[in-house]
């Protein structure tokens, strides 16, 4: 018997094994089917040789496999050097918790963290009513006509805000009023987004707004953030008399009891959601929110949820006006919003759900009251309060601002650092009696009175009455509909979520074969540190002693990304793939600035590439010129190099996608590179098809400046129903000193860097634990690994399926990158059978659909990742057989063109079980064409959704009562 080593019982590649779907007998039988000896002897066949990287990757300390268990201890000591405090720092981020029923059923639920965007409706019922949900609670909040789901954060929803403003506004004046009590964080985003459209941003004092003029729009802030809650609505209608528009960035808890801006004038209200449930992080994720006047939803950004009906007439919801704006108008975009926060906002509106109108008004007065307390104790101690009103919010003036902090870090609290003279505190519903008794400590200490005894609180509760004009208390109702008003004992908001999440297709259900999305395994193990108290309730303004193993970490994985993607320096700063396009663009335009060279604004891109690339150069103001594509998809090299030559003396820079948007590694990527180089031109490579490079090609290494990579797609963070996602960018050398800062909150990462992109500092800060694992316990030789099986994966399953689907574009002998696209259009003139119904047929097999129509319409795009194991690949491959041969019944004439089971997917269980079956195809055949499907079968909630019916009945509130008899 062959003794087994202790270097195989330790298994150090454990994780690999589970990470990678297919083990070594199934790949090589793969292999087989492919005719390669050997997975490396397929990348070779398939990568370009002058790119090709054959060291391994550079990882230092994490180059080998970590164990699960030993990658979970490490991070744990990491995290320990942070240091939990409860922080009432306020500035936008509050205390809040988390109804544990929301923590465990959501947030820490595959059903939901795993689920892709809800592009196809009739297996996204469940994500699509909470997002709804959401926007009702918004709308209802800040009584507007409609809201979307969801901004990235407060900041870029009021930057967004001010590009609406100009876009639907009659006034030509470019000059946008900020008031000067807006979060700073914010002021720092606006004025990043304002300088290159050419707007010119001016700060006010907010009691002088009556005499703004001159300005297409104004940005107030509902309380503002030194507490003061200021009656606008005189000036309000002054200003707006000038032709000037309003937005207003409101905090929801406080409009439960604050008149809302949509009744007062506002025409966009903007803010985050993070307080309603949703963990401080750090920063993010968190769902900004943006609600304005119902006429102008068609100008929104971002994503809205509408109500339309399916094929037999029910109501059903879907993503409306869903061809955003970004692929509509491409170069003439002004806006790039391409991943939303829908995790946090489905979390931010059960919260809503499950505390319902009453139990946030419960809440909020608690607050309010406790703040009152805490102002009468302060008034009691000598202090003067600067702001006369309040909602949580005191600024409170001193001559002993260091020592006060000092008092409070000591009794394990922390105040807003505003200046020298000032110091500032925000309660929320974290705050109790103990809270009070601890801040009387602190302030009792500050004024010299360590042995004062502290108040009677019931007197003091008894004379605190509200701080905020009576004026302003709201008189209107909110959260009226049947669904904030039901599920408020733990067992029915169980069953409420558990229904919701049964209608849903996510990964821990089957593979969502979707082309440029890479939807692959997010393990368990990665997901664990993310609710750790020492990661999660971390406010993003704590001092930097209280943050030190946050700031490691975040080290550390910047320096593994500039491992894998050969750059010398890498921000995560940027919240979103499309955050992470325009800032890369910022930082060549800041690079071509600092050379006397800012007149360069020609952005060279090609016909193929994202909806989001044209959209963000036109965002940073320059000009696109696009490049053509030759006949096999590639990037025509001769086009591109005489646009070059004419554009030489502006040239900025070329945006390309690689491999390429239509799934092929382009032969001549080096020498387009060398092409915009020689123009003194930048090349931006989009990373959104990373999982095909890591280990065996790196951007920074062939020609690449600056990349933005994708970690919700590549290094495992979940797309979470479309968001979160982190864009950070890698650049090269000589770029890195003009990566962002944050000025405004003291993070400065160089002096030249541009300004700030997101709203915190390392954007969406908490879930970065999750890449940071995803690399430790794989290795270097994992992530090779992982991208060599994902374009293994692909192309078995291009091979398997060429028979009965041609592959559009491919590399020579037929081969793929880590995606595949299936051209229908022949089958589509020869039936009429198009690839939205073979996506919707699918769902009847049990699967999500590929990505439909992109990059060529017609088409479906595959790619399976590493994660899926052979099984489900042939499934899969099984399942589109089986939909090939429905297709031939088609043309043969056994189905009817109009009455067949493809024209009519998805099946659900109420139809095929209707007394009434008048179809040309029997049940058995709609729902059971593999006998696999009998022992497991997922049934779609709603039938197909009418598109067109949605865009024109444009229902964005939840469902009416009438729904729910």
């Amino acid at each position: 018997m062959t003794r087994t080593s202790l270097t195989q019982l330790e298994a150090r590649d454990a994780f690999i094994a589970r990470h990678i779907g297919p083990d070594a007998a199934e790949q090589q039988q793969m292999l087989d089917t492919l005719g390669y000896a050997s997975r490396a002897a397929l990348i070779d066949a398939i990568v370009p040789e002058n790119i090709r990287n054959r060291a391994a990757l550079p990882l230092g300390q994490f180059a080998e496999p970590m164990p699960e268990q030993a990658a979970l201890a490490k991070l744990k000591g990491i995290a320990a050097q942070n240091k939990v405090v409860k922080s009432l720092i306020g500035q936008g981020y509050h205390g809040t918790f988390t109804p544990g029923v929301v923590l465990r059923n959501i947030f820490e639920n595959p059903a939901w963290y795993t689920a892709y965007t809800p592009y196809q409706p009739e297996i996204s019922q469940g994500r699509l009513e909470a997002i709804l949900n959401f926007q009702q609670a918004i709308t209802d909040l800040t009584g507007m006509g409609i809201a979307n789901a969801s901004m990235l954060d407060e900041g870029t929803s009021a930057a967004e805000a001010m590009t609406l403003l100009q876009r639907v506004g009659k006034s030509k004046s470019k000059l946008f009023y900020v008031a000067n009590d807006v979060l700073p964080q914010t002021l720092e985003v606006i004025r990043t987004r304002a300088e290159p459209l050419g707007i010119e941003v001016r700060t006010f004092d907010p009691a002088e707004l009556a005499g703004v003029s001159d300005a297409f729009g104004v940005l107030l802030q509902y309380p503002g953030v030194d507490g003061s809650v200021r009656d606008y609505r005189a000036d309000v209608e002054k200003v707006k008399a000038t032709g000037a528009m309003i937005v207003v960035a409101a905090d929801l808890l406080a409009l439960t009891l604050l008149t809302p801006p949509g009744e007062w004038g506002a025409d966009v209200v903007v803010g985050n959601s993070q307080r309603f449930g949703v963990p401080l992080g750090f920063g993010g994720p968190h769902a900004g929110y943006m609600a304005t006047r119902d006429e102008y939803k068609r100008s929104m950004p971002g994503r809205l949820v509408g109500v339309t009906v399916d094929q037999q007439g029910n109501m059903a919801y879907r993503l409306a006006l869903q061809t955003r704006e970004q692929h509509i108008r491409r170069e003439k975009a002004t806006s790039n919003i391409c991943t939303a926060q829908v995790l946090l906002a489905v979390i931010a509106s059960m919260y809503a759900v499950y505390h319902g109108p009453q139990g946030l008004a419960q809440i909020a007065t608690r607050v309010h009251r406790y703040t009152g307390i805490l102002a009468g104790n302060l008034r009691t101690l000598g202090y003067r309060i600067t702001n006369q009103t309040f909602f949580d919010t005191l600024t409170i003036a001193t001559d002993r601002a260091e020592a006060l902090h000092a008092a409070a870090v000591a009794n394990g609290i922390n105040l807003r650092r505003i200046d020298a003279s000032h110091v500032g505190v925000s309660l929320d519903e974290t705050v109790d009696r103990g809270t009070l008794a601890a801040l009387w400590a602190v302030f009792a200490t500050g004024a010299g009175k360590e042995n004062a005894d502290a108040p009677d609180f019931a007197a003091i509760e008894e004379s605190a009455e509200d701080a905020f004009p009576a004026e302003l208390a709201r008189a209107s109702a909110y959260l009226t509909h049947p669904v904030f008003n039901r599920y408020h004992s733990e067992t029915e908001m169980l069953r409420y979520l558990r229904s919701l999440a049964d209608k849903d297709l996510a990964l821990d259900r089957t593979m969502i074969p979707l082309g440029s999305c890479t939807m692959k395994l997010n393990a368990t193990s990665e997901m664990i540190p993310v609710t750790w108290p020492e990661f999660s309730n971390i406010h993003p303004f704590a001092p930097e002693d209280q943050t030190v193993g946050y700031r490691e970490m975040i080290g550390q994985l910047e320096e593994m990304l500039c491992a894998v993607t050969g750059y010398a320096a890498v921000s995560l700063q940027p919240n979103a793939g499309s955050q992470g396009e325009y800032a890369g663009l910022l930082v060549i335009q800041k690079y071509h600035q600092s050379r006397g060279e800012g007149h360069r604004n020609i952005c060279l891109i090609p016909s193929s590439a994202h909806g989001t690339n044209p959209a963000s150069a036109s965002m940073v103001n320059m000009q696109v010129v696009v490049t053509a594509c030759d006949e096999n998809g590639n990037v025509d090299l001769a086009d591109l190099k005489a646009k070059a030559e004419q554009h030489s003396k502006n040239l900025a820079c070329v945006m390309v996608t690689y491999p390429s948007t239509h799934g092929v590694f382009e032969e001549g990527i080096k020498e387009l590179c060398e092409i915009v180089h020689s123009h003194g031109g930048q090349v931006y490579i989009d990373g959104a098809n990373m999982n095909a490079l890591v280990g065996v090609a790196a951007p920074g290494a062939f020609g690449g400046d600056v990349s933005h990579l994708n970690l919700h797609k590549t290094f495992c963070i979940p797309h979470g129903g479309g968001g979160p996602g982190v864009g950070p960018i890698g650049v090269g050398a000589h770029l890195a000193e003009f990566l962002p800062n944050q000025r405004s909150t003291g993070y400065q990462r160089n002096e030249k860097g541009i300004g700030a992109v997101s709203a915190a500092a390392y954007g969406s800060a908490s879930i970065l634990p999750i890449s940071w694992m995803y690399i430790a316990m794989m290795g270097a030789e994992g992530l090779t690994a992982a991208t060599e099986t994902a374009i293994l994966n692909a192309n078995y399953i291009a091979r398997r399926l060429a028979p009965h689907y041609p592959v559009l574009y491919s590399g020579h002998d037929g081969l793929v990158a880590h995606e595949c696209i299936l051209d229908l259009r022949p089958l589509t003139d020869a039936t009429g059978i198009s690839n939205e119904d073979v996506a919707k047929r699918l769902m009847d097999y049990g699967f999500h659909a590929p990505t439909m129509s992109f990059p060529v319409p017609g088409t479906l795009m595959i790619e399976p990742t590493e994660s899926e194991a052979k099984a489900e690949l042939d499934r899969f491959i099984e399942a589109m057989i089986a939909i090939r041969g429905e297709i031939a019944k088609v043309e043969s004439g056994e189905f009817d063109k109009a009455n067949n089971p493809l024209k009519f997917a998805p099946h659900t269980a109420a139809v095929l079980t209707a007394d009434e079956w008048d179809r040309q195809y029997s049940r058995s055949q709609a729902a059971y064409p593999l006998a696999s499907l009998r022992k497991q079968k997922y049934w779609p909630p709603v039938g197909r959704a009418d598109n067109v019916y949605g865009d024109r009945n444009l229902m964005c509130g939840c469902a009416p009562i009438s729904a729910y008899e």
